[in-house]
């Protein structure tokens, strides 16, 4: 004998409104009060997994979470370990920047050579060779300490490499270029053998660079 299937509300459940079925066992519960029911194609949530909040979006497929590293930045998937530049390029862009003083000096020689040949004119060629030099200085510390903040000097933009931060992928500021340069002090001891280190270093890094955390690449 079949008996028909008990439709009482259990205890503590509150019995269906008047001629509206009690949902059967195994079928989805209706939405409570305040709680918006899910949109077309968009499945519940799981067993276990919270819902988002209202205002914040659900995750992307395939986008990270939040506090993991993103694709292509340094400590993230290949990082920038592919792209760090030779040794090669790094003297290159180098030996740039450092000509970038070279024309100030020659006109300096020049202004210098003329007032030799020149009687009375030794206090004024003084104070014009002065200014060149101090010209020249400054143009060689805004391209490497302003410019080279940014990323590029003259000489890293001509080869195609750039310095950033191998904890942030950032440029490193001003100031920070600044005192790496105060660091390949460093580099010049022990024969020059830390402007060598990138031949062999798994990050092509001078000690400089292992002490300010930059790398340089493509």
């Amino acid at each position: 004998m079949t008996y028909p299937p008990n439709n009482d509300p259990q205890y503590g459940q509150q019995p269906p409104p008047y001629g509206q079925q009690p949902p059967q066992y195994g079928q989805p519960q209706p939405p409570q009060y305040g709680q918006q029911p899910p949109q077309y194609g968009q499945q519940p949530p799981q067993y276990g997994q919270q819902p988002p909040q209202y205002g914040q979006q659900p995750p992307q497929y395939g986008a990270p979470q939040y506090g993991q590293p993103q694709y292509g930045t340094p400590g993230g998937y290949g990082g920038v370990a592919a792209n760090y530049a030779s040794w090669g390029l790094r003297a290159g862009g180098y030996l740039i920047d450092s000509l970038v003083i070279l024309p100030f000096y020659i006109v300096a020689i020049i202004v210098a050579a003329v007032a030799g040949n020149s009687n009375g004119t030794g206090g004024g060629a003084f104070a014009l060779v002065s200014i060149i030099y101090l010209a020249g200085l400054a143009v060689f510390c805004y391209n490497r300490w302003y410019n080279g903040g940014k990323g590029q000097t003259w000489g890293r933009k001509m080869v195609g490499v750039r310095l950033i931060s191998e904890e942030t992928g950032q440029p490193i500021g001003t100031a920070m270029a600044f005192v790496r340069d105060l660091c390949h002090i460093l580099d010049s001891l022990a024969c020059y053998i830390g402007w060598l280190f990138p031949l062999w270093d798994e990050k092509r890094q001078t000690f400089a660079d292992k002490i300010i955390k930059t790398v340089v690449i493509k």
